[in-house]
């Protein structure tokens, strides 16, 4: 049996609304729901607060579009049917071609929007593991696209420790 992951796939994703589309498209073939808010216009962005009065757009007249989405977590019953576990996820899409990722409390800061795909992926395929040491206690989360990259990120063991589905992966 073939264990090998495909290899990440990095595909162009040239506006918040292109990636909008994968994400939900990846999200609704694994059966999850997700609720996507828009912020458009330089009034409504998150990264232009100095934008003037009434401006929509930015000084070279392109309007900006930032979005957020999130995905509930889910659970499997007692006896281990039904779905699968998975995390809460929340992805914020900005409008420079970045992202941030959080999943079950821990944000993975400045993600390449291209990646969020093969990230999102990743998380569902339980590609997905923590890395512990006990002395110093430390505890961080790593998502592998690929045998060659992957990303890590540091669990904030200070508000709850480790969520349900985090205890659930390898570690």
């Amino acid at each position: 049996m073939d264990h090998t992951h495909p290899p990440h796939r990095m595909p162009e994703l040239h506006s918040t609304e292109s990636a909008v589309s994968v994400l939900c498209a990846l999200a609704e073939r694994r059966g999850l729901p997700v609720s996507v808010e828009h912020a458009i216009g330089a009034d409504e962005s998150s990264r232009r607060t100095a934008a003037g009065a009434f401006a929509v757009t930015d000084e070279d007249g392109s309007l900006p579009h930032e979005a957020l989405l999130e995905i509930p977590a889910t659970g499997s019953t007692a006896d281990g049917g039904g779905a699968p576990l998975t995390p809460k996820i929340s992805i914020q899409l900005f409008e420079e071609g970045d992202a941030h990722l959080t999943v079950d409390g821990v944000t993975f800061h400045d993600l390449p929007r291209e990646a969020t795909p093969a990230f999102l992926e990743a998380v569902f395929d339980r590609r997905a593991h923590l890395k512990r040491t006990w002395y110093p206690p430390f505890c961080r989360l790593v998502v592998a696209l690929d045998d060659e990259l992957s990303y890590r990120e540091v669990v904030p063991m200070a508000y709850g420790g480790l969520s349900r589905w985090m205890n659930s992966l390898p570690g």
